[in-house]
């Protein structure tokens, strides 16, 4: 049974919303959090809810932003639980051989540019005091310097210029929002249908509930010393 995290370190009565609350990850971020009841509302967001929402579509995101700002709460904590590896639109390369322009264009619109799209919108709505957290799905492979295997070429770029972007955003949301952090995390290989195919033997698979309550007790524990960093699931920082 995972233990309910208490969101200690975060001001009572916020709002919490969970972005791609039809996936694994999501669900599980979402049932977590409604569990602990230590904010004082959530809204869960997917191309499936009512409302939808598809993070391309930057009006769908301002139709977010809108609905936080009047839901007469502080907003606390925003976790981006989107992501793409495979499906329709391609999946990793092996090879240099394999590397499609639509298929790649693709990788940065979900993984890249949906995520900046919440940062541009919701960031705003950040309290000037207290604890709020502005958390997004990265990977360990969108670490340049970690790279030793080489392939997955639109993902593991997406997913690194995902990094900047939350290290880039840190610094601005320092200056105006100075008790706020931003964190890219990396949830490790969960059993979700997005990492299953690849998941390698001898590489513990975690369950959605275990890799989300790490998480979640990471953002707990985190400092305004660590915005703008990689973390992993364990709590390590991990490198660019």
């Amino acid at each position: 049974m995972i233990e309910t995290q208490p969101f200690s370190s975060f001001p009572a009565d916020g709002l919490a919303i969970i972005i791609g609350t039809n996936g694994g990850i999501g669900a599980q971020v979402a049932a977590q959090i409604r569990a602990s009841g230590h904010f004082a509302d959530m809204i869960g967001t997917s191309r499936t809810s009512a409302p939808s929402l598809d993070i391309t579509r930057e009006d769908d995101i301002k139709a977010l932003a809108d609905t936080a700002s009047a839901s007469g709460h502080d907003l606390r904590l925003v976790f981006d639980a989107t992501g793409y590896l495979h499906g329709p639109h391609g999946g990793p390369e092996k090879s240099w051989s394999a590397i499609d322009p639509e298929a790649m264009a693709y990788q940065f619109r979900i993984n890249t540019i949906g995520p900046a799209l919440l940062l541009k919108h919701l960031l705003p709505l950040f309290p000037r005091k207290g604890k709020a957290v502005f958390a997004t799905i990265s990977a360990k492979v969108g670490s340049i310097s970690d790279n030793q295997l080489g392939g997955w070429y639109g993902y593991r770029a997406a997913k690194a210029a995902l990094n900047q972007i939350v290290k880039t955003a840190s610094i601005e949301l320092a200056r105006k929002r100075p008790d706020a952090i931003c964190l890219a995390l990396h949830p490790g290989t969960v059993a979700t249908p997005l990492s299953d195919p690849f998941a390698k033997q001898g590489v513990r698979l975690q369950k959605p509930e275990e890799s989300v309550a790490s998480m979640l007790s990471v953002i707990n524990a985190a400092s305004v010393t660590q915005s703008g960093s990689l973390m992993s699931y364990n709590g390590d920082s991990l490198p660019f």
